[in-house]
């Protein structure tokens, strides 16, 4: 069931939702690469400053893509049952936060993230599958001290409705399907956003 064109669509049709904070301090903060060009579009809409999130899971040295913990440029967080595996835990942070680091200086270079604190925060992405690394992303962001979260996304499976809005003050989306396999599946054109184009959008949101 397609009910976007593209990511620009997705984030022009939830900006429209979120109507209702045009007069308050927000800052819109995209999860790359897909949630860029769908964040862009929110920020552009209200002329709120966009910045992005980078976050990584750290998965279970027996199967990588079972999140144990995640990892921020900043931060990070551990299941509690994982603790006494310290020393597989601190290389993968150390891992990770290289290669988190690596991409802050590409994406945004010497440019200083926007400070969060006491501002209420759009978290975006292009859409939410499993919702393990969005619910470490929101636990990280917290960390920072927003005065709200505002999770906005396309498309999520409509059993991970309730578990989201206990975690944030809202949730915001377009779709939630019964019937979910894939995020691409609810997008007409779900091309891979490159690095090239989110470095154009930060660019481009920066100057307005």
């Amino acid at each position: 069931m397609k009910i976007v064109r593209d990511r620009s669509e997705a984030g022009t049709l939830l900006a429209k939702k979120l109507e209702k904070f045009r007069d308050e301090e927000v800052v819109v903060i995209a999860i790359p690469r897909g949630g860029v060009p769908v964040a862009y579009e929110i920020a552009s809409y209200f002329n709120f400053p966009l910045d992005i999130i980078l976050v990584k899971k750290i998965g279970h040295p027996n199967n990588r893509e079972y999140a144990i913990g995640a990892v921020s440029l900043n931060n990070s967080i551990i299941d509690e049952k994982y603790d006494a595996w310290s020393a597989y835990i601190e290389e993968e942070i150390q891992h990770i936060r290289q290669e988190l680091m690596r991409k802050q200086q590409l994406y945004i270079g010497e440019q200083e993230p926007v400070d969060v604190e006491h501002k209420i925060v759009f978290l975006v992405d292009d859409g939410i599958a499993t919702g393990k690394t969005i619910l470490a992303t929101i636990q990280l962001l917290k960390a920072k001290h927003p005065k709200a979260i505002v999770l906005a996304v396309p498309v999520l499976p409509s059993g991970k409705v309730e578990e989201l809005t206990n975690h944030v003050d809202e949730l915001v989306y377009l779709y939630a399907s019964s019937d979910f396999h894939a995020v691409g599946e609810f997008y007409d054109n779900f091309e891979q956003v490159t690095d090239e184009e989110v470095i154009r959008l930060l660019k481009e949101a920066r100057k307005k």
